[in-house]
């Protein structure tokens, strides 16, 4: 088994410090740094392509720029790299969203994957037109994903649903190779949702024990549906030659976190109605103390920024030895990101990966060759 790697493009701005935003909080101003064109997302994502990262999540919302619109600019600045583009059930028709993935993977050489999110703040959703609560988001999107997969199968579709409708539905030309579709939730309509209609089920960044304990939920699941999924995480990386260098990094990021900013998100995260973003919190508590909440797991992300809100610090032997662990609870794919994210694409492509090459876990996607090695006595794990 070779792991699964794929970075992030942040197209609602970039920075040498956190850029904060998501779930219903603006991006802070050190996402102006630098502007999420086209051409500095492009050489990100050549950079990621260039390392050996599989795909590229683009976020969605109102605190970012359009992910069909930019992942369609950038792709053709690209040649392998894939594009995880994140969009809303609600906001465009199956119908619609079904075509659209199926020209993008025409027009990019079978370069799309697809994140649903369902949306889980009322506020935010209802800026969009979209008044249902979470339940019936959930619900939505199931009846969503039953059309969108039909369409892609060739079939045409009737369906008159709870929340959705549709009559004499199909396709011209159905997607070649039909998207796979990834997807989180931690609530237990999510779970419903993800075990009926995902390929990859993906978890933020918790502890090991509290990954497993999702893991063995969604893969029972899936098993009474008679499906198998995969797994994936979303972190954040800060990786160097030295511990104490990785350490070093965070803790400057952690210094450059205004107080009044902390107390303004965590206020505005609080009102989340997401199970995820509620278990994000519940890791820090809004303190500065106690951040390292497993070897090498730092919460402090969090503090500035929803969603996703922890990365693994550390050696680059330790990151490797931090995803290893994930990797034996069942994790194979792996969606990472760090702060700014070219430099930081670099310091793990050209730092972990190498090791986790020599380790046999891991294979660059595009190039027969392997990535460059590194010295035996750096890698704990070499068999």
């Amino acid at each position: 088994m070779s792991l699964t790697f794929h970075w992030f493009l942040p197209t609602n701005g970039d920075s040498r410090h956190v850029v904060g935003g998501g779930h219903g909080t603006p991006a802070t101003a050190s996402g102006r740094d630098r502007p999420p064109t086209v051409a500095y997302l492009s050489q990100i994502a050549r950079a990621a392509e260039d390392l050996g990262f599989v795909g590229a999540l683009t976020p969605t919302g109102a605190w970012c720029e359009d992910a069909w619109l930019t992942t369609a600019m950038v792709s053709q600045n690209t040649e392998r790299l894939k594009f995880l583009v994140a969009f809303r059930p609600g906001s465009v028709s199956p119908t619609l969203a079904a075509q659209m993935a199926s020209t993008f993977q025409r027009q990019s050489g079978g370069r799309l994957l697809l994140n649903v999110v369902t949306g889980g703040e009322n506020h935010e959703q209802r800026a969009y037109g979209d008044f249902l609560d979470k339940e019936a988001r959930y619900r939505r999107t199931g009846e969503f994903l039953d059309i969108v997969r039909q369409l892609w199968d060739g079939k045409t579709v009737d369906l008159h649903g709870e929340h959705l409708q549709v009559e004499d539905a199909r396709l011209a030309r159905v997607p070649d190779p039909v998207p796979e579709v990834y997807f989180g939730g931690s609530s237990p309509i999510a779970g419903e949702v993800a075990a009926r209609h995902v390929d990859v089920y993906l978890t933020w960044g918790e502890p090991p024990a509290q990954v497993a304990e999702k893991i063995a939920w969604i893969r029972g699941l899936a098993a009474k549906q008679g499906r198998r999924l995969r797994f994936g995480i979303r972190l954040h990386v800060i990786t160097r030659d030295t511990s104490q260098a990785a350490w070093a990094e965070a803790g400057r990021l952690l210094d450059g976190f205004d107080p009044e900013t902390v107390r303004s998100v965590q206020a505005g995260l609080a009102r989340s109605e997401s199970e995820g973003q509620r278990r994000m919190l519940a890791l820090h508590g809004g303190g500065r103390d106690g951040l390292e909440i497993h070897p090498n797991l730092w919460a402090g992300i969090g503090l500035v920024r929803g969603g996703a809100g922890t990365a693994l610090v550390g050696s680059h032997a330790e990151v490797a030895e931090r995803i290893r662990e994930y990797a034996e609870l069942g994790i194979e794919e792996f969606v990472l990101s760090g702060y700014p994210h070219l430099e930081e694409a670099y310091w793990f492509g050209e730092g972990v990966l190498p090791i986790l090459a020599e380790q046999g876990v891991w294979r660059h996607p595009f190039r027969t060759d392997t990535a460059p090695s590194v010295p035996s006595a750096q890698v704990p794990f070499a068999s």
